[in-house]
């Protein structure tokens, strides 16, 4: 799905994660996963070393029971007693090479599972902070529910594969070593039978994941989409049921879930092929060892223990090979995950910056705009030529329609995107000659979207200040005349608000992102539409602690209801990127133009209404 451009605001996404993925590069990703594992290298070798003393105790286990065998074979041969003694030797030299086999194998699997998780949480520590230092034009063109399932779905895949598949690989490994090593000491002419059918199962096993490669790599990818489509839904299911979107929803869902379906089938049906194909192979082996065992043994070549220790070889051998062939279905999701992780961690940042030796304490708020211009794509502005000046402690109102720039304005401000001519200076000190921290601890901003995160309601409003005291919370909330509703909760300022805040009325929840802005005690205010989501007496409540807050401050208002900006230092009136007209309210009227009409339009409207 193409990306859109919102009028006046940021690319966005209409389709959850609907971006194709570069095709795989297997050996790169595979090396760059594999470096993570580089600090726990003396574990590793210890892991290492477990295995062998692990898989070495079980591969000589068939040679002690076929000297066993034998011992009891040439006795009936001869016509002599069995040595039970020999034989009571080996079983209790069994019992304890399987012990401590069982030993070395739980070593093995604990420091495993510590290099796993150790990896793991390094991967979501550097997944997290990437996401901190991203620009914010890279979640306006990303879908939550891509994002999320990077960050969950494809690190608990990588886990996965860690904890199991590695485990399993390094015995596999060290299991066919050690077994060629022991029928090479049987017998080297029918280990050279059996190698005969390793690379034919080898050739079977890389076939079979040239095939299966990409269609796992189609998996993760709809993976993506249908966790956004998800999150996105159930997000908005208000809306859905509002506009009676509920079957177009069901019909999106069954599409992306029907593309899941056919590349999740495609890669678990060819790469189960893998098993059968080489259990077949295997069995090939087997039956030639057995034909060939036996007549070696008629004209005396070899005993008969080492036949039966040799096709126990035969079937060991082929299942490390089996075991690594159906792993690589693990270790194929695994790789896919991890690319996709590597390519958010491979996203470019923002830029890090040393904060300017200025004194940002001593900033009063003057605002000049010199020349701005700006466009969220370069072919397509969306600020043309804005110069302005704002005194300090004034209040500008921006009005205008849809897509006139507006917010644009806002994130400018704030540097979340950079001008691509002129300057904004605060001061006297261009906002490019401060770190965007330094930029950002100037400002409060109370948007329209209330965001509040799962804690207590004191602790919402304390984000907005990292020290402040309980005094200092509640006098905030009292500004924000949010005090009153506050102690009728049961637990007042401990009362614990979900993910959503659906305990609490909209207007309840932007009256406490105002406290929170109160309490940061800004140089300059942003307010988006603040008070476009309560009720009339709510915002009357809004509007004078707005008048307390706004004392000595340089404010920027964007509104859509004029009756609330009617007393703003300064008004300015946006169309298509331009300012058109500048003035107070009174000066606006009497000019008649684009904000006379628009007044005029809101009151006849109300008193329609009335």
């Amino acid at each position: 799905m193409s990306k859109m451009k919102g009028p006046g605001g940021p690319p966005m996404r209409h389709g959850p994660g609907m971006v194709g993925e570069k095709p795989k590069d297997f050996k790169k990703t595979f090396k760059r996963l594999f470096g993570y594992l580089k600090p726990w290298k003396n574990r590793m070798i210890l892991v290492a070393v477990a295995a062998i003393f692990s898989t070495l105790f079980n591969v000589i286990s068939p040679k002690l029971l076929g000297d066993a065998t034998s011992s009891i074979f040439d006795s009936f041969t001869a016509g002599t007693s069995i040595d039970f003694e020999f034989i009571a030797r080996i079983l209790l030299l069994l019992i304890g090479l399987y012990l401590l086999s069982s030993l070395f194998s739980y070593v093995q699997q604990y420091v495993m599972a510590s290099i796993s998780q150790r990896t793991v949480a390094q991967l979501r520590k550097e997944v997290n902070e990437k996401l901190s230092r991203l620009p914010l034009s890279y979640f306006d063109k990303h879908s939550h529910g891509d994002l999320l399932s990077r960050a969950v779905n494809d690190i608990d895949s990588v886990n996965t594969a860690l904890q199991q598949a590695l485990t399993q690989i390094i015995n596999s490994v060290i299991s066919i070593i050690g077994i060629i090593i022991m029928m090479l000491i049987i017998s080297p002419l029918l280990t050279l039978v059996v190698l005969i059918t390793i690379p034919l199962s080898l050739f079977v096993a890389q076939f079979v994941t040239k095939f299966s490669q990409k269609h796992f790599v189609k998996q993760q990818e709809e993976l993506g989409n249908i966790n956004g489509h998800i999150e996105e839904m159930f997000t908005g299911h208000q809306v859905v049921k509002a506009f009676g979107h509920e079957k177009k929803s069901i019909a999106e869902f069954d599409e992306i879930n029907d593309r899941l379906y056919h590349s999740s089938w495609k890669a678990q049906f060819i790469s189960g092929l893998m098993m059968p194909l080489m259990g077949f192979v295997g069995n090939l082996g087997f039956i030639i060892v057995s034909i060939s065992g036996g007549l070696l043994v008629l004209n005396g070549s070899i005993r008969v223990g080492d036949v039966q220790a040799f096709i126990q070889y035969t079937q060991q051998i082929s299942h490390p090979l089996a075991q690594a062939a159906g792993i690589a279905n693990m270790i194929q999701v695994a790789i896919a995950s991890a690319e996709r992780v590597f390519q958010l961690l491979d996203e470019a940042e923002e830029k890090q910056e040393e904060a300017a030796p200025i004194d940002v304490e001593r900033l009063q708020g003057r605002v000049v705009f010199d020349h701005v211009h700006f466009g969220y794509e370069k072919d397509q502005p969306i600020i043309n030529d804005v110069s302005l000046e704002v005194k300090e402690g004034q209040t500008v109102a921006i009005v205008g329609p849809t897509g006139a720039g507006k917010t644009t304005i806002v994130n400018l401000l704030m540097r979340f995107y950079e001008l691509d001519q002129g300057s904004i200076k605060i001061d006297g000190v261009s906002l490019t000659d401060m770190s965007k921290e330094q930029v950002r601890s100037l400002y409060a901003m109370v948007l329209q979207d209330t965001w509040l995160f799962n804690g207590t309601i004191a602790e919402n409003i304390a984000y907005g200040s990292g020290f402040a005291t309980d005094q200092e919370i509640e006098e905030a909330a009292r500004n924000a005349y949010a005090d009153d509703f506050i102690r009728t909760l049961p637990d007042g300022y401990d009362t614990v608000l979900g993910e959503d805040a659906t305990n609490l009325s909209q207007g309840q929840r932007q009256l406490l992102t105002i406290a929170r802005a109160i309490i940061a005690k800004p140089k300059i205010l942003l307010l988006d539409e603040a008070t476009s989501s309560v009720d009339t007496r709510t915002e009357m409540k809004i509007q004078k602690a707005m008048t307390k807050l706004l004392e000595g401050r340089t404010s920027f208002v964007i509104a859509h209801r004029l009756s609330t900006i009617r007393d703003a230092d300064l008004i300015l009136v946006m169309n298509q990127g331009d300012i058109i007209e500048k003035g107070t309210h009174e000066e606006l009227l009497k000019q008649g133009g684009f904000y006379a009409d628009l007044y005029e339009s809101q009151f006849s409207h109300s008193e329609t209404a009335s």
